[in-house]
């Protein structure tokens, strides 16, 4: 009889271990932010075999850190050489929805950031540089979109290109805050 209650506790530790562990695994994003800085063209890593942008690499870095996986480019060129469609800079709603689920992520965050220069700052060589990025969360396997974002950013530096990548990564920060703002209230549902 004790051996029994024993097997049965042990048994039930077990499974509460993996149930928590099931619980706290936190959800796969893929990045898909078409990004245009101060006097450059728009660029999107699925349209050519650049990296992550700024604003995706600044997006990565911070939901990494809230423990969310994030599916690498690498992860998915092959489906993107197999599928030549997604390789169109101004990718649809419909064709995002389906490079993640072939990419298996749970959410997709599609959007756009540009960087623009303003004015010289009084009295300075530094020049006012601003970024606004718009974006949407979508979860993958229904197609809802979870939250509609924005974000801006600004900086002032002597060279327009830093100045404007230093915009985007401020714009990208607060756009990371309110991207697992979206996801916190959606794993409370």
């Amino acid at each position: 009889m004790k051996r029994l209650i024993f097997v049965s506790l042990a048994l039930f530790l077990g499974l509460a271990v993996i149930l928590s562990y099931a619980k706290d695994e936190k959800a796969k994003i893929i990045l898909l932010i078409a990004e245009q800085n101060i006097e450059g063209p728009q660029r999107a890593w699925w349209a050519s075999e650049v990296d992550l942008s700024a604003t995706e690499a600044t997006l990565a870095k911070k939901l990494l850190e809230q423990g969310y996986e994030i599916i690498e480019p690498s992860n998915v060129t092959k489906i993107i050489k197999q599928n030549r469609a997604f390789r169109i800079l101004n990718i649809s709603e419909a064709q995002s929805l389906n490079l993640a689920n072939l990419s298996k992520a749970d959410f997709v965050v599609v959007g756009k950031a540009v960087a623009s220069s303003g004015s010289k700052v009084p009295q300075s060589s530094m020049v006012s540089c601003f970024a606004n990025i718009t974006a949407k969360l979508i979860r993958v396997r229904d197609g809802k979109v979870i939250a509609y974002l924005d974000a801006a950013g600004n900086s002032a530096h002597m060279d327009v290109i830093t100045g404007g990548k230093e915009a985007l990564t401020n714009a990208a920060e607060s756009l990371a805050t309110r991207i697992v703002g979206a996801l916190n209230k959606r794993e409370v549902k």
